[in-house]
């Protein structure tokens, strides 16, 4: 099996459920984008900024954060500098373990100086966004159930929009980072459609399984079984 139709493989499986219609997501990308963004990883030495984070209530989703970890550490095994980019209360959980940037900013100005400034100090050589809200088109940040949880998010986009190197996303909904590419084929989905896009999006039913399937393409190129690294990790998503 190639490369690519392992990829296709993988984007295939990873919406086989399709619990929250991300297949119509997937018809709408050119196959083969697990692996376009896993080879712009495959051999990356300089930072990887990791944003994550979707707030519920007063704290965070496992789905996201769990994937990004895992893809933290199997990028640092392979080399890179990652950062884990979030807002409280999920940075003051990861920050004894893990290099993370916090992200302070609450309105779109000051989002943009923050982006500005961190991207300016980083310089990284990628930017992932792993189930992050994305803006919808009123500038603000909505759940799955229309509720706005602005006040409760902290804002990565512009980390997205601002920089200078490839950015990917991993989304499962439709109103995650880097669902902007596909706001037209996905505007007839119940929700507030996110209008922040990425050089390449990645879908699937859970957006922690999108972070393994990149790990799959890396460990094949690497040699090593990085997925058997996730396998504690794995007990905390769904």
């Amino acid at each position: 099996m190639n490369d690519l139709t392992l990829s296709i493989a993988i984007e295939d499986t990873l919406v086989e459920r399709n619990p929250r219609n991300m297949q119509v997501a997937r018809a709408a990308l050119e196959p083969g984008y697990y692996l376009r963004a896993a080879t712009v990883l495959r051999d990356i030495t300089g930072t990887v900024i990791i944003g994550t984070g979707f707030p519920v209530t007063d704290t965070f989703e496992t789905d996201g954060p769990v994937g990004a970890i895992a893809l933290y550490n199997a990028l640092e095994k392979l080399g890179a500098k990652p950062v884990l980019a979030c807002g409280p209360p999920l940075s003051h959980c990861l920050a004894q373990d893990y290099e993370v940037l916090q992200l302070c900013a609450r309105d779109v100005p000051a989002a943009e100086a923050e982006a500005r400034e961190n991207l300016a100090q980083y310089k990284p050589s990628a930017v992932i966004s792993i189930e992050r809200p994305g803006l919808a088109e009123d500038n603000r940040y909505y759940n799955m159930r229309g509720e706005d949880i602005t006040p409760r998010s902290a804002f990565f986009d512009p980390y997205m929009t601002l920089a200078d190197c490839p950015t990917m996303a991993i989304g499962d909904g439709g109103n995650e980072i880097g669902m902007g590419n596909i706001r037209q084929a996905i505007a007839t989905l119940d929700i507030n459609a996110a209008t922040t896009g990425c050089d390449e999006l990645l879908v699937a039913d859970v957006s922690n399984w999108g972070a393994y399937g990149l790990i799959a393409l890396l460990a094949r190129w690497s040699g090593r079984d990085l997925l058997a690294d996730i396998s504690l990790l794995g007990i905390l998503t769904y």
